[in-house]
């Protein structure tokens, strides 16, 4: 695990500070899935107070060698596709590089000029425009079921469609086309390859049985089936806890399909934008956060944190755990047995002692952790 959190978040945010945009997300704990864009994802919620969890699913492997690559690339110069489906920036000029490194490249540009070009996002129609070419339509949603239903609308029975793919192949939007009457040309420019390290993925997945990350973000909708992968037995655990406690944010529908299937819901911006994503964990995240009046005291729960008569007090897990625990069920007392169950594997009574304690110093609020003689712990409300 990459855990970019520094020493400062430990420290109080006042309430003042608390209300200002860059602590919108203080005191939460997000795990990030991506691998070529995940400095950028990390920073944009950092500047908004979260702790970054890096955890790449998995990374892009350029295929300009590939054999397939270039025997898709000669089956579109030896029949000019009518249409051209430019799912991706990066799929776009690694398809024209590696056309350059076999002395293609002006063949390709030339037969794609041809062709009614569809791009599926900003990103694919800026690489098309940079090469030189022009976009003729692009769907509003950057979905694959918007460009397969304008292609059936416009009418492809008999054309040739080259769809150059976004990492593997999508054989039901391909079939889509078929069954509709095209020829379909995959053009296969970089693959996915499992990280390097694996470690990260590894203890993204204890985490997240764990809930100890509040939210997981996915990119690409392969890196879902990746992080899966990674739990093997545990993945019915992975999919239990997205669906309820930890927040499940996709950058859009393509890479929430995979999640959908599996009954996770799944926040998703408007558009398929970094910047997009995180706005809606923003607007996403203090929705679950809980709130109570104990002991005169205002309290709420964030993932890694309480919020104390407005100010963000940062815990450690077992303090958390214990507090999240007893303001499940308010004003009622909990055993030392029955908080042992809330605690890391492995505790015994005396870590929720040990627990209570640090969650009192922690919260600096008298009060607000009442012990029952010989019974146990719990929120006087």
């Amino acid at each position: 695990m990459t855990d970019r959190t520094g020493g400062t978040r430990r420290t109080v945010i006042t309430a003042a500070a608390l209300a200002e945009p860059a602590a919108s997300l203080s005191g939460y704990t997000i795990g990030v899935t991506a691998d070529r864009r995940r400095d950028e994802l990390a920073n944009l919620l950092e500047s908004r107070g979260a702790r970054v969890v890096l955890a790449p699913a998995l990374r892009i492997v350029p295929i300009a060698d590939d054999a397939e690559l270039r025997a898709a690339t000669r089956a579109c110069l030896d029949t000019p596709p009518d249409i051209v489906l430019v799912n991706t920036g990066i799929g776009m000029r690694g398809w024209l590089e590696a056309a350059e490194g076999w002395g293609l490249a002006e063949p390709l540009r030339a037969v794609l000029s041809q062709a009614y070009l569809v791009a599926r996002g900003p990103k694919a129609r800026a690489a098309i425009r940079s090469a030189g070419l022009h976009d003729q339509w692009s769907p509003e949603g950057e979905s694959y079921e918007e460009v397969v239903d304008h292609l059936r609308a416009r009418g492809i029975a008999g054309l040739t469609v080259a769809m150059q793919l976004h990492g593997e192949s999508q054989p039901e939007y391909t079939e889509a086309l078929e069954q509709a009457g095209a020829r379909v040309i995959e053009v296969p420019v970089y693959r996915w390859a499992p990280p390097t390290d694996p470690a990260p993925l590894h203890r993204l997945v204890d985490l997240i049985t764990a809930r100890l990350v509040d939210a997981v973000t996915f990119t690409a909708a392969p890196a879902v089936q990746a992080l899966l992968r990674a739990a093997g037995p545990s993945s019915d655990a992975v999919l239990e806890a997205l669906r309820s406690d930890v927040l499940t944010a996709c950058v859009g529908p393509v890479t929430a399909a995979p999640l959908r299937r599996h009954n996770v819901p799944v926040v998703a911006p408007s558009r398929a934008r970094l910047s997009a994503l995180v706005r809606t964990i923003v607007d996403e995240l203090p929705k679950r956060a809980v709130s109570l009046e104990v002991a005169g005291h205002a309290l709420t729960l964030r993932g890694h944190a309480a919020i104390v008569d407005g100010e963000l007090r940062p815990l450690a897990p077992a303090p958390m755990a214990v507090l999240r625990a007893l303001a499940a069920t308010p004003g009622r007392v909990l055993s030392r047995a029955a908080l042992l169950h809330a605690l890391p594997r492995g505790a015994d009574e005396h870590a929720v002692e040990m627990a209570v304690a640090r969650l009192r110093a922690g919260l600096s609020a008298p009060g607000v952790i009442q012990t029952v003689v010989k019974r146990g712990y719990r929120l006087p409300v």
